[in-house]
């Protein structure tokens, strides 16, 4: 830079540099001194940066990997008591981006895998390390029957092992009750209780909201008792819906005061009596609900948790650092028998022959799908790649699902069908719920299991769409124009549909039950008059669909994959369990999870984002959701969103 300036000021005097020899430059000398110092300090700084960078990333990794697996795998001593404490709501696939950023910011888990607490305690009655068992149910949200069947039967394996089961509670509701009362005992605190109120379908009717709105459904059905679609056609609940709606909530509640009679010994009618004389019986015991439910024998022992403590300490000795009973939480057991597990398979040599496992949790939907939402597409891949793959045998498909789009449950039975065509068996295992298109997907299984009180059947489609013609001419908007055939813009949501339109959308749906009707007819070997007399829409308890052949056996997902194995001829020892899942949307998903809760727990979010979330979960956003098929045809059942067990 010094030459070029020194060049400029000479051409502008005239003279040219062009022949002048080098002459030594002091100031260069010393800027270059100068410079090279900056560059020194300058590549430190970036060292350090880059170190920094490296060491963040380090560390990162290892938040990932330690709120991956769940800390160190932890020794199980002799004579422990398992504890099984559910948190949050029972789940058959537990949201991965959710857990991770739960654990990261160590709050308390939302969701609790149920074949995590039905493997310990399985896993427990054989283990001699494990002497007894310990439930605590207050952080536990939600169950359905269906999943607290499953669990009571592994509880019952547990104790038929010799192994008692304490549980303890500061107050118990409903569902966490029914899993309660097959405990050895029962124990509760001195200011809890027992409340039990019975179950319920309750849910909101939208026909005069969108009738002052303006808004039309256009709503096409088939079946007498399809009821999804009446919270858009009436104010109540119809006579049909009320009729089967009260036998299956019968069924259900037949089955849970018969569970609460068998494990707590005591009369059938019991529970009913309690419920109904709740009031006059507080206040015969002014107020004090625990001695109530010890008088009418729901619970054993009236403690505070440092009694309980103390007593199960007496059985199996205290832990003096910990404070409370020699213990080992359910996840850090399974955690140490999985290692153990999978050490043991490395110097056997596992068999490679594998029975794979596909959960449908949640509504099924086209595309993709999300964490509580079954993607057709989605479901579909995971079954090609298990027809595919050389070392499966046999496909268990567990269904937790009310339905929903009748494409994408089209789309799974169809994998079911070429599963089978492959030479492999496909065994359904129905959860709480397996209704409507829960129960499409599963109607050309091999065999389908469930427990007596799930909720499935609700064979029947419907159509629904919306026209908002009303509303824009409210607002001055109209709309007009030309088309090259009379159906030529006849599908638009801003004007009312013809009666062309509507009864192409009745035929298709007319169609589609039609074909429900015939596949459920072939898969289960019945006569189609047979399932139309079962269909229209109405649900049913697992209890009654045994009886009308839409399932085969009662049974968890241990005795469906067992089916599974022995319809493609394999025997004990000889095939493993392994679930097909969907890669974790990782990192971006995980990292957008994190943020965005770390944004919402700082009050980071603009107020515009906190509205958007407000009004998706609002009942209304809550039901349009769900209807997202690109037909707009759907088989879904309501009984899942019913709040049944009052929790």
């Amino acid at each position: 830079m010094v030459r070029i300036g020194l060049f400029t000021a000479s051409w502008h005097t005239g003279q040219s540099t062009e022949n002048l020899p080098d002459l030594p430059d002091m100031a260069e000398k010393k800027k270059s001194l100068i410079a090279r110092l900056f560059n020194f300090i300058w590549g430190v700084v970036i060292t350090f940066y880059r170190i920094l960078i490296m060491l963040s990333l380090l560390i990162f990794i290892m938040v990932l990997w330690t709120a991956f697996k769940g800390g160190p795998t932890p020794k199980v001593e002799d004579n422990v008591a398992l504890v099984i404490w559910p948190a949050g709501d029972l789940v058959e696939e537990v949201d991965i981006d959710r857990r991770f950023v739960e654990r990261v910011l160590r709050e308390e888990p939302s969701q609790t895998s149920l074949r995590d607490l039905v493997e310990a305690l399985q896993a427990g009655a054989k283990d001699r390390r494990i002497s007894s068992a310990v439930l605590k149910l207050d952080t536990m949200s939600s169950a359905s029957m269906g999943q607290i069947d499953e669990l009571v039967a592994a509880m019952k394996e547990f104790q038929a092992a010799g192994k008692p089961v304490h549980a303890f509670g500061p107050f118990y509701e409903q569902s966490a009750y029914r899993i309660a009362a097959a405990a050895s005992d029962v124990s509760v605190d001195p200011l809890g209780g027992v409340f039990i109120e019975g179950f319920s379908v309750y849910q909101n009717y939208f026909k005069e909201a969108l009738d002052k709105l303006g808004i039309k459904m256009n709503v096409f059905r088939v079946g007498e008792f399809k009821a999804a679609v009446e919270p858009f056609l009436r104010n109540d609940m119809s006579p049909e819906a009320r009729t089967a709606n009260q036998e299956w909530l019968g069924d259900l509640w037949s089955q849970y005061t018969q569970g609460v009679a068998e494990g707590r010994s005591i009369k059938p009618g019991v529970t009913d009596q309690y419920v109904e004389e709740f009031r006059t019986s507080l206040e015969t015991f002014r107020g004090d609900a625990a001695g109530y439910a010890r008088q009418a024998g729901l619970v054993t022992h009236i403690e505070t948790l440092n009694e309980f403590r103390e007593r199960v300490g007496e059985m199996v000795g205290m832990d003096e650092d910990h404070g409370s009973f020699r213990q080992i939480h359910f996840s850090q057991y399974l955690n140490s028998v999985r290692f153990a597990k999978r050490k043991k398979n490395r110097l056997d040599g596992a068999p490679a022959t594998r029975v794979a496992l596909i959960v449908i949790e949640g509504e099924i939907v086209d595309g993709p799908g999300e964490p509580g939402k079954a993607g057709g597409e989605t479901i579909a891949r995971l079954m090609a790649d298990a027809r595919r793959d050389e070392d499966v045998a046999a496909l268990v498909l567990r269904i937790n699902s009310p339905g929903g789009s009748a494409w994408a449950s089209e789309m799974i039975r169809r994998e079911v069908g070429l599963l089978r065509k492959a030479g492999k068996p496909v065994v359904a295992s129905m959860s709480g719920v397996a209704a409507s298109g829960g129960y499409w997907v599963a109607m050309d299984a091999n065999q389908i299991w469930a427990s007596p009180s799930t909720i499935t059947g609700s064979i029947g489609i419907f159509g629904l769409i919306p026209t908002i013609e009303k509303p824009l001419e409210k607002m001055g908007v109209h709309t007009d124009g030309v088309g090259t055939t009379a159906l030529a813009g006849a599908f638009r949501i801003d004007k009312p549909l013809s009666e062309d339109v509507q009864a192409i959308f009745q035929i298709e749906i007319e169609k589609g039950y039609r074909e429900f009707i015939e596949g459920v007819a072939k898969g289960r070997s019945m006569e189609v008059a047979a399932v139309e007399a079962i269909a229209q829409g109405r649900v049913w308890s697992g209890q009654d669909a045994k009886g009308f052949g839409l399932i085969d056996s009662f049974g968890g997902l241990q005795q469906a994959a067992l089916a599974a194995a022995e319809l493609a001829g394999l025997s004990e020892g000889q095939w493993t369990l392994e679930e097909f899942s969907a890669f974790p949307s990782f990192p971006t998903g995980i990292l957008g999870s994190l943020f965005g809760a770390v944004g919402s727990k700082l009050g980071l979010l603009p107020e515009t984002h906190r509205l958007t979330q407000f009004i998706e979960h609002t009942d209304v956003r809550q039901w349009l959701s769900r209807f997202d098929d690109r037909r707009g045809i759907y088989a879904h059942c309501m009984c899942a969103s019913s709040n049944a067990l009052g929790h």
